[in-house]
């Protein structure tokens, strides 16, 4: 082996100690010095710092607690040549240990579910929150986070930075929520990880894609379920993100390209994390309502016990959506609900539903839309016009495995046209 083999093997293995290690790194920073600029930035040296020397020593038995130990050895020569913090570096004396992460009050004993709390908190706005989540926790780049949500890098940056500002000028407290108030600020915390699981199962662009992410929101997700296991959203959130992370091995063929549901191999579903899922439900408590994450688990479930497509019952889906849409009307939901119509009542009334969602403009120009349009205008053997709806639908799409399905099927009602 080659040092240049060397080199590229310690770079791989640095890239997947980032994705495993990066949140908890910087969680116990700011759990230490609660100066995110400086977890953030003492955590990229520590990473560094493994480039050089790991090629030379070896990978180390703990990468975590070894980078953990540089990172927090690099922030505290920060704070010594900072003559202002001498009172933050006496209070912070104790964190000169290699407790990878240290002892913490509460029911759960992880800075990461701390700092998600404080991500998430009511006073940051929406998208600040997960664009915070996925940079401190999922250790995505401004850049990554920027395509994510359509906007420049530079723009991110300035919104990131504004969030950072806010929760140290309001002084946000950094910890778990006191009991008396975790329900109202739970709802919050679970929107953002479904969003961040969302971006990991299905991100807007190639490098979004990214499984440790979806991993990740689950991971976070059962840190909340053990920290309110009566709380039916949060058990349906868990199960809703496992059924659909038990479909992720067979989305993409060989090739990358993507597999549409009537397709997938099911055989190639995890069945593990489906019968967890199945078993989460069960154990919901029967208070006999009925939130947002459970019914769309619920529906979730009507695909994954399916043997095949065609045994597929829509009219249960068709209903379950119907109840979704009474408590939230999401845009995708509606879209979601019209093609579950198409599915039962045929590909006239889901044009016809699909129609309705159009005169909303909530969707207006999203590739969603113009492929479900494609995909019944094909079904009723109407050619050009879902060769021109999947034109616009592969304008729109921002992932190169969507624009390759959408480009196969474009040529097939071309071809059918032509015929």
């Amino acid at each position: 082996m080659t040092p240049e083999d060397v080199t590229s093997d310690v770079t791989g293995d640095v890239a997947a100690v980032y994705r495993e290690e990066w949140g908890r790194i910087v969680a116990s920073l700011i759990g230490a010095f609660r100066d995110w600029d400086l977890a953030e930035e003492c955590a990229q040296e520590a990473f560094a710092q493994a480039l050089r020397s790991w090629p030379t020593t070896g990978v180390p038995a703990n990468p975590g607690a070894w980078l953990t130990t540089v990172a927090r050895n690099r922030a505290l020569d920060r704070l010594r040549r900072r003559a202002n913090h001498a009172r933050k570096l006496e209070d912070m004396a104790e964190t000169q240990n290699t407790d990878p992460e240290p002892p913490v009050d509460g029911p759960i004993a992880d800075e990461r579910l701390r700092l998600m709390f404080t991500c998430c908190h009511p006073l940051l706005p929406l998208d600040s929150r997960v664009a915070l989540t996925l940079r401190a926790l999922g250790g995505l780049t401004t850049a990554e986070i920027a395509r994510a949500f359509l906007v420049s890098e530079q723009t991110m940056a300035k919104r990131l930075v504004r969030a950072k500002h806010k929760i140290r000028d309001s002084n946000l407290p950094y910890e778990v929520p006191p009991a008396e108030v975790l329900p109202e600020r739970t709802d919050g915390v679970l929107a953002v990880l479904y969003l961040i699981f969302s971006e990991g199962y299905a991100g807007a662009a190639p490098p979004l894609v990214r499984d440790d992410l979806s991993e990740e929101a689950i991971r976070l997700t059962r840190l909340v379920v053990g920290l309110m296991p009566g709380s039916a959203e949060a058990l349906g959130l868990l199960a809703l993100e496992l059924l659909q992370q038990a479909r992720r091995p067979a989305r993409l063929d060989e090739s990358g390209e993507l597999v549409p549901l009537e397709e997938q191999d099911r055989s190639r579903w995890d069945t593990d994390q489906i019968d967890e899922a199945l078993s989460l439900l069960e154990a919901t408590p029967p208070d006999g309502r009925f939130g947002s994450y459970q019914l769309q688990a619920a529906i979730a479930v009507c695909h994954s016990t399916a043997g095949t497509f065609a045994a597929t019952d829509w009219t249960a889906i068709a209903n379950l959506y119907a109840r979704l849409l009474q408590q939230t009307d999401s845009p995708v939901i509606r879209l979601n609900a019209a093609i579950a119509i198409g599915m039962v009542d045929g590909p006239a009334a889901g044009l016809a539903e699909l129609r309705a969602v159009e005169q909303t403009n909530r969707l207006a120009g999203h590739h969603l839309l113009a492929a479900a349009r494609a995909d019944f205008e094909r079904r009723l053997g109407r050619y050009e016009a879902a060769a021109a709806s999947y034109r616009a639908a592969l304008e729109a799409a921002p992932s190169v495995p969507e624009q390759r399905y959408l480009r196969r099927r474009l040529g097939e009602v071309t071809a059918a046209a032509a015929g």
